[in-house]
């Protein structure tokens, strides 16, 4: 039962982190397209586009900290036998839980800042706490995602949704 919950909150960070990546191609294809055709603009695009880049960077590192798909180097696990590529992954994972809960932390603190400053954006003004806010949430997500993993490493490899190994087909 806790399994289903589980992979239902990784399922559910996966498709946020995927509705994040629409809103930005959606603003900036959209800005384009007023700006080619009718020379105009939306109204704090550049601020609304870049603040919704920074949130889908967090909710991405989410999504791609759970499933093992983010970039590696791994010259010595592809050499180790299982038990030894397994305690690598353990390592490697706790590493990246301890900077990420660290990550999370720092940038709390920033959002904290930009709620006390009352920092707004140009045209609309709009408070941009909320933004940080946004992406912070999608930093904690993070967290946990990587502690689901780091849990199921340990007590339940078989749930790994691991694809780390390249399936090549013959």
């Amino acid at each position: 039962m806790l399994r289903k919950y589980m992979d239902g909150f990784i399922d559910t960070i996966e498709w946020i982190a995927a509705i994040f990546v629409g809103c930005v191609v959606v603003l900036i294809f959209t800005g384009v397209l007023l700006r080619y055709f009718f020379s105009a603009s939306i109204p704090d695009g550049y601020d609304l586009g870049r603040m919704l880049l920074g949130i889908l960077i967090f909710w991405g590192i989410a999504a791609t900290s759970y499933r093992g798909t983010h970039i590696t180097v791994d010259l010595v696990w592809s050499q180790a036998n299982p038990r030894w590529k397994r305690i690598i992954d353990i390592f490697a994972t706790l590493v990246l839980l301890f900077v990420v809960t660290v990550q999370t932390y720092t940038l709390f603190d920033k959002v904290l800042d930009t709620w006390r400053s009352n920092l707004l954006t140009f045209d609309l003004g709009l408070p941009t706490w909320p933004f940080f806010a946004l992406a912070w949430i999608g930093d904690v997500c993070a967290v946990l995602l990587i502690a689901i993993r780091t849990w199921r490493l340990i007590f339940h490899p078989d749930e790994i949704h691991d694809e780390t190994e390249l399936k090549v087909a013959d």
